[in-house]
Protein backbone atom coordinates (compact mmCIF):
# COMPACT_ATOMS: atom_id res chain seq x y z
CA UNK A 1 0.00 0.00 0.00
CA UNK A 2 1.35 3.82 -0.13
CA UNK A 3 2.12 5.40 3.02
CA UNK A 4 -0.34 8.17 2.29
CA UNK A 5 1.31 10.22 5.27
CA UNK A 6 4.55 10.85 2.81
CA UNK A 7 1.94 11.93 0.23
CA UNK A 8 1.94 16.11 -0.16
CA UNK A 9 -0.94 17.94 -0.15
CA UNK A 10 -1.76 21.23 -1.64
CA UNK A 11 -5.05 23.01 -1.51
CA UNK A 12 -6.07 26.05 -3.48
CA UNK A 13 -5.07 28.62 -0.17
CA UNK A 14 -2.12 27.14 -0.10
CA UNK A 15 -1.82 27.83 -4.19
CA UNK A 16 -3.11 31.54 -3.55
CA UNK A 17 -1.52 32.45 -0.18
CA UNK A 18 2.00 31.10 -0.14
CA UNK A 19 5.17 33.10 -0.77
CA UNK A 20 7.53 32.21 -3.72
CA UNK A 21 9.96 30.96 -1.78
CA UNK A 22 7.35 28.64 -0.07
CA UNK A 23 5.49 27.16 -3.56
CA UNK A 24 9.05 26.53 -5.30
CA UNK A 25 9.98 24.72 -1.46
CA UNK A 26 6.68 22.83 -2.16
CA UNK A 27 7.10 22.15 -5.76
CA UNK A 28 10.54 20.17 -5.06
CA UNK A 29 8.77 18.02 -2.57
CA UNK A 30 5.72 17.37 -4.98
CA UNK A 31 8.41 16.67 -7.40
CA UNK A 32 10.62 14.19 -5.20
CA UNK A 33 7.24 12.67 -4.13
CA UNK A 34 5.71 12.00 -7.34
CA UNK A 35 9.28 10.35 -8.88
CA UNK A 36 9.07 8.00 -5.58
CA UNK A 37 5.69 7.34 -6.52
CA UNK A 38 6.43 6.70 -10.17
CA UNK A 39 9.72 4.27 -8.82
CA UNK A 40 7.54 2.64 -7.04
CA UNK A 41 4.61 2.20 -9.84
CA UNK A 42 7.22 1.16 -12.43
CA UNK A 43 8.39 -1.81 -9.83
CA UNK A 44 4.50 -2.90 -9.19
CA UNK A 45 3.99 -2.96 -12.58
CA UNK A 46 7.00 -5.22 -13.53
CA UNK A 47 5.79 -7.59 -10.41
CA UNK A 48 2.31 -7.55 -12.14
CA UNK A 49 3.83 -8.73 -15.50
CA UNK A 50 6.22 -11.09 -13.88
CA UNK A 51 3.13 -12.84 -12.33
CA UNK A 52 0.74 -12.44 -15.43
CA UNK A 53 3.85 -14.26 -17.15
CA UNK A 54 4.11 -17.16 -14.65
CA UNK A 55 -0.23 -17.21 -14.87
CA UNK A 56 0.45 -17.65 -18.88
CA UNK A 57 3.38 -20.54 -17.94
CA UNK A 58 1.17 -22.50 -15.73
CA UNK A 59 -2.43 -22.08 -18.37
CA UNK A 60 -0.15 -23.47 -20.69
CA UNK A 61 1.17 -26.56 -18.59
CA UNK A 62 -2.52 -26.94 -17.87
CA UNK A 63 -3.27 -27.08 -21.39
CA UNK A 64 -0.44 -29.58 -21.86
CA UNK A 65 -1.76 -31.93 -19.64
CA UNK A 66 -5.38 -31.58 -21.31
CA UNK A 67 -3.91 -32.15 -24.52
CA UNK A 68 -1.86 -35.51 -23.37
CA UNK A 69 -5.34 -36.68 -20.98
CA UNK A 70 -7.45 -36.26 -24.11
CA UNK A 71 -5.02 -38.26 -26.40
CA UNK A 72 -4.78 -41.02 -23.54
CA UNK A 73 -8.39 -41.34 -23.21
CA UNK A 74 -8.73 -41.76 -26.85
CA UNK A 75 -6.08 -44.71 -26.94
CA UNK A 76 -8.64 -46.04 -23.43
CA UNK A 77 -11.46 -45.91 -25.98
CA UNK A 78 -9.46 -47.36 -28.93
CA UNK A 79 -8.38 -50.08 -26.17
CA UNK A 80 -11.78 -50.71 -24.71
CA UNK A 81 -13.61 -51.32 -28.43
CA UNK A 82 -10.97 -54.35 -29.00
CA UNK A 83 -11.32 -55.59 -25.76
CA UNK A 84 -15.06 -55.65 -25.97
CA UNK A 85 -14.81 -57.37 -29.55
CA UNK A 86 -12.18 -59.88 -28.31
CA UNK A 87 -14.36 -60.33 -24.68
CA UNK A 88 -17.53 -61.34 -27.64
CA UNK A 89 -15.19 -63.41 -29.94
CA UNK A 90 -14.47 -65.52 -26.89
CA UNK A 91 -17.91 -65.47 -25.30
CA UNK A 92 -19.09 -67.06 -28.75
CA UNK A 93 -16.00 -69.30 -29.09
CA UNK A 94 -16.76 -70.75 -25.36
CA UNK A 95 -20.49 -71.03 -26.00
CA UNK A 96 -19.57 -73.22 -28.88
CA UNK A 97 -17.48 -74.96 -26.39
CA UNK A 98 -20.02 -75.48 -23.65
CA UNK A 99 -22.47 -76.52 -27.19
CA UNK A 100 -20.02 -79.27 -28.00
CA UNK A 101 -19.42 -80.45 -24.47
CA UNK A 102 -23.32 -80.85 -24.44
CA UNK A 103 -23.21 -82.80 -28.02
CA UNK A 104 -21.14 -85.06 -26.22
CA UNK A 105 -22.54 -85.40 -22.80
CA UNK A 106 -19.60 -83.83 -21.24
CA UNK A 107 -21.39 -81.13 -19.35
CA UNK A 108 -23.84 -84.01 -17.60
CA UNK A 109 -21.51 -85.66 -14.38
CA UNK A 110 -17.95 -84.64 -13.43
CA UNK A 111 -15.30 -83.77 -14.89
CA UNK A 112 -11.13 -85.42 -15.59
CA UNK A 113 -9.79 -83.77 -12.25
CA UNK A 114 -12.78 -84.12 -10.35
CA UNK A 115 -13.48 -87.95 -11.35
CA UNK A 116 -9.17 -88.56 -10.55
CA UNK A 117 -9.34 -86.72 -7.08
CA UNK A 118 -12.11 -89.19 -6.17
CA UNK A 119 -10.27 -92.04 -7.50
CA UNK A 120 -6.94 -91.24 -5.59
CA UNK A 121 -8.74 -90.29 -2.40
CA UNK A 122 -10.43 -94.26 -2.37
CA UNK A 123 -7.11 -95.91 -3.43
CA UNK A 124 -5.74 -93.92 -0.54
CA UNK A 125 -8.55 -95.62 1.38
CA UNK A 126 -8.00 -98.55 0.60
CA UNK A 127 -4.63 -98.95 1.10
CA UNK A 128 -4.63 -96.90 4.88
CA UNK A 129 -7.87 -98.24 6.66
CA UNK A 130 -8.41 -101.81 7.85
CA UNK A 131 -11.45 -103.33 6.36
CA UNK A 132 -13.84 -105.72 6.24
CA UNK A 133 -13.90 -108.46 3.43
CA UNK A 134 -17.41 -106.66 2.45
CA UNK A 135 -16.51 -103.46 2.65
CA UNK A 136 -13.21 -103.95 1.26
CA UNK A 137 -15.18 -105.60 -2.25
CA UNK A 138 -17.53 -102.53 -2.27
CA UNK A 139 -14.30 -100.16 -2.42
CA UNK A 140 -13.00 -102.06 -5.36
CA UNK A 141 -16.02 -101.88 -7.20
CA UNK A 142 -16.93 -98.63 -6.65
CA UNK A 143 -12.81 -97.42 -7.47
CA UNK A 144 -13.19 -99.66 -10.98
CA UNK A 145 -16.43 -97.67 -11.84
CA UNK A 146 -14.79 -94.42 -11.09
CA UNK A 147 -11.86 -95.52 -13.57
CA UNK A 148 -14.20 -96.64 -15.96
CA UNK A 149 -16.27 -93.65 -15.69
CA UNK A 150 -13.16 -91.49 -15.89
CA UNK A 151 -12.04 -93.45 -18.94
CA UNK A 152 -15.03 -93.17 -20.92
CA UNK A 153 -15.28 -89.26 -20.48
CA UNK A 154 -11.77 -89.18 -21.47
CA UNK A 155 -11.72 -91.34 -24.71
CA UNK A 156 -14.84 -88.47 -25.57
CA UNK A 157 -12.52 -85.74 -24.72
CA UNK A 158 -9.95 -87.47 -27.25
CA UNK A 159 -12.08 -88.40 -29.85
CA UNK A 160 -12.99 -84.81 -30.32
CA UNK A 161 -9.75 -82.55 -30.85
CA UNK A 162 -12.10 -79.60 -32.28
CA UNK A 163 -13.34 -78.93 -28.94
CA UNK A 164 -9.56 -78.52 -27.32
CA UNK A 165 -8.72 -76.33 -30.07
CA UNK A 166 -12.10 -74.35 -29.93
CA UNK A 167 -10.94 -74.00 -26.19
CA UNK A 168 -7.10 -73.19 -26.85
CA UNK A 169 -8.86 -70.42 -29.10
CA UNK A 170 -11.02 -69.05 -26.61
CA UNK A 171 -8.82 -69.12 -24.12
CA UNK A 172 -5.93 -67.05 -26.75
CA UNK A 173 -8.75 -64.53 -27.20
CA UNK A 174 -9.97 -63.95 -23.84
CA UNK A 175 -6.05 -63.51 -23.00
CA UNK A 176 -5.77 -61.22 -25.86
CA UNK A 177 -8.64 -59.40 -24.16
CA UNK A 178 -7.52 -59.37 -20.89
CA UNK A 179 -4.41 -57.48 -22.19
CA UNK A 180 -6.39 -54.83 -23.81
CA UNK A 181 -7.90 -54.64 -20.57
CA UNK A 182 -4.51 -54.38 -18.81
CA UNK A 183 -3.81 -51.33 -21.24
CA UNK A 184 -7.01 -49.77 -20.59
CA UNK A 185 -6.26 -49.46 -16.99
CA UNK A 186 -2.74 -48.46 -17.28
CA UNK A 187 -3.70 -45.64 -19.77
CA UNK A 188 -6.27 -44.37 -17.38
CA UNK A 189 -4.34 -44.58 -14.51
CA UNK A 190 -2.18 -42.45 -16.63
CA UNK A 191 -5.11 -39.83 -17.99
CA UNK A 192 -6.03 -39.61 -14.67
CA UNK A 193 -2.38 -37.92 -13.45
CA UNK A 194 -2.50 -36.04 -16.48
CA UNK A 195 -6.09 -34.68 -15.62
CA UNK A 196 -5.14 -34.02 -12.03
CA UNK A 197 -2.16 -32.21 -12.97
CA UNK A 198 -4.00 -30.04 -15.13
CA UNK A 199 -6.45 -29.10 -12.55
CA UNK A 200 -3.11 -28.18 -9.74
CA UNK A 201 -1.71 -26.50 -12.74
CA UNK A 202 -5.15 -24.26 -13.40
CA UNK A 203 -5.60 -23.63 -9.73
CA UNK A 204 -2.09 -22.42 -9.37
CA UNK A 205 -2.58 -20.37 -12.35
CA UNK A 206 -5.84 -18.89 -10.81
CA UNK A 207 -4.02 -18.17 -7.52
CA UNK A 208 -0.64 -16.51 -9.50
CA UNK A 209 -3.40 -14.69 -11.42
CA UNK A 210 -5.22 -13.71 -8.26
CA UNK A 211 -1.93 -12.44 -6.83
CA UNK A 212 -1.44 -10.62 -10.56
CA UNK A 213 -4.87 -8.72 -10.03
CA UNK A 214 -3.74 -7.81 -6.20
CA UNK A 215 -0.42 -6.03 -7.42
CA UNK A 216 -1.85 -4.14 -10.45
CA UNK A 217 -4.68 -2.48 -7.63
CA UNK A 218 -1.31 -1.64 -5.85
CA UNK A 219 -0.10 -0.28 -9.16
CA UNK A 220 -3.12 1.44 -9.82
CA UNK A 221 -2.86 2.96 -6.49
CA UNK A 222 0.53 4.35 -6.95
CA UNK A 223 0.06 6.01 -10.44
CA UNK A 224 -2.59 7.57 -9.61
CA UNK A 225 -1.11 9.07 -5.96
CA UNK A 226 1.65 9.69 -8.62
CA UNK A 227 -0.19 11.59 -11.23
CA UNK A 228 -2.04 13.74 -8.60
CA UNK A 229 1.42 14.71 -6.99
CA UNK A 230 2.30 15.75 -10.87
CA UNK A 231 -0.69 17.86 -11.62
CA UNK A 232 -0.43 19.64 -8.48
CA UNK A 233 3.51 19.85 -9.12
CA UNK A 234 2.15 21.73 -12.85
CA UNK A 235 -0.28 23.78 -10.30
CA UNK A 236 2.75 25.12 -8.30
CA UNK A 237 4.60 25.96 -11.64
CA UNK A 238 2.11 27.56 -13.33
CA UNK A 239 1.71 29.74 -10.56
CA UNK A 240 5.21 30.45 -9.67
CA UNK A 241 5.34 31.49 -13.67
CA UNK A 242 2.24 33.38 -12.81
CA UNK A 243 4.22 35.43 -9.88
CA UNK A 244 7.14 35.73 -12.37
CA UNK A 245 5.12 37.38 -14.57
CA UNK A 246 3.41 39.37 -11.99
CA UNK A 247 6.91 40.50 -10.66
CA UNK A 248 7.84 41.47 -14.26
CA UNK A 249 4.80 43.35 -14.76
CA UNK A 250 5.33 45.42 -11.10
CA UNK A 251 9.48 45.66 -11.87
CA UNK A 252 8.15 46.66 -15.59
CA UNK A 253 5.51 49.15 -13.95
CA UNK A 254 7.94 51.00 -11.71
CA UNK A 255 10.68 51.30 -14.54
CA UNK A 256 8.20 53.16 -16.19
CA UNK A 257 6.81 55.05 -13.56
CA UNK A 258 10.59 56.01 -12.43
CA UNK A 259 11.60 57.03 -15.64
CA UNK A 260 8.76 59.22 -16.00
CA UNK A 261 9.46 60.64 -13.05
CA UNK A 262 13.13 61.45 -14.14
CA UNK A 263 11.48 62.59 -17.67
CA UNK A 264 9.35 64.99 -15.91
CA UNK A 265 11.68 66.41 -13.48
CA UNK A 266 14.34 66.82 -16.38
CA UNK A 267 11.76 68.77 -18.06
CA UNK A 268 11.46 71.10 -15.53
CA UNK A 269 15.43 71.64 -14.99
CA UNK A 270 15.02 72.01 -19.11
CA UNK A 271 12.62 74.90 -18.73
CA UNK A 272 14.63 76.30 -15.66
CA UNK A 273 18.18 76.39 -18.42
CA UNK A 274 15.53 78.23 -21.08
CA UNK A 275 14.89 80.65 -18.69
CA UNK A 276 18.58 81.32 -18.00
CA UNK A 277 19.16 79.95 -14.68
CA UNK A 278 22.63 77.95 -14.04
CA UNK A 279 22.61 74.73 -13.14
CA UNK A 280 24.12 72.31 -11.49
CA UNK A 281 26.61 69.47 -12.50
CA UNK A 282 24.23 66.57 -11.46
CA UNK A 283 21.02 68.80 -13.39
CA UNK A 284 23.09 69.27 -16.44
CA UNK A 285 23.88 64.74 -16.45
CA UNK A 286 20.04 64.62 -15.68
CA UNK A 287 18.78 66.37 -18.99
CA UNK A 288 21.65 64.53 -20.99
CA UNK A 289 20.30 61.34 -19.83
CA UNK A 290 16.71 61.92 -20.35
CA UNK A 291 18.46 63.35 -23.99
CA UNK A 292 17.07 66.97 -23.90
CA UNK A 293 20.62 68.19 -23.66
Amino acid sequence: MVDESKNIELTEDDLENESKGQLIKRAGQLRDRRNELNQMASERASKRDDLNAKTREKVDEAQEHREKRDELNELVQEHKEQRNELNAKANELFDKVEEMKSDLELDEGKDLEELEEEIEDLEFKQQTEVLSTEDERELIEKIEEKREEYQQRKEKLDQNEDLEEYVEKAESVRSEASKHHQKVTELADKAQEHHNQMIEAYREADDIRDEADEMHEKFVEAQEAADRHHEDFVRVQKRLRELDKQEEEERKSEREQKEQEAKEEAEEIYQKFKEGETLETEDLMKLQKTGLL
